[in-house]
């Protein structure tokens, strides 16, 4: 028995084919308060999945660091890439 149609609004960004995207993007709630609740969905999903387990390992915490330090290191840039050391002729 086939599944019924989805509407595009309701699927998720992997699910949307490419002839779909602009309709998709274009249902999105970009006030601040659907970025809020995007965000908040976006926490309990990767909290569930990496963290909240019976037998968990260092993965779940291991991502977060590292994507912080990869924020970190883009935030800062700009002072670093002045701290070169400059050969002067």
């Amino acid at each position: 028995m086939a599944d019924r149609p989805v509407p595009i609004v309701e699927k998720r960004l992997m699910d949307v084919k490419l002839g779909e995207l602009g309709t998709w993007i274009g249902a999105r709630d970009f006030t601040p308060n659907g970025i809020f609740a995007a965000f908040r969905r976006g926490y309990f999903r990767y909290y569930n999945k990496y963290i909240n387990v019976k037998k968990g390992g260092i993965g779940g915490i291991a991502m977060m660091v590292v994507g912080y330090m990869a924020i970190s290191y883009r935030w800062e840039y700009d002072h670093i890439k002045h701290d070169r050391w400059r050969k002067y002729h």
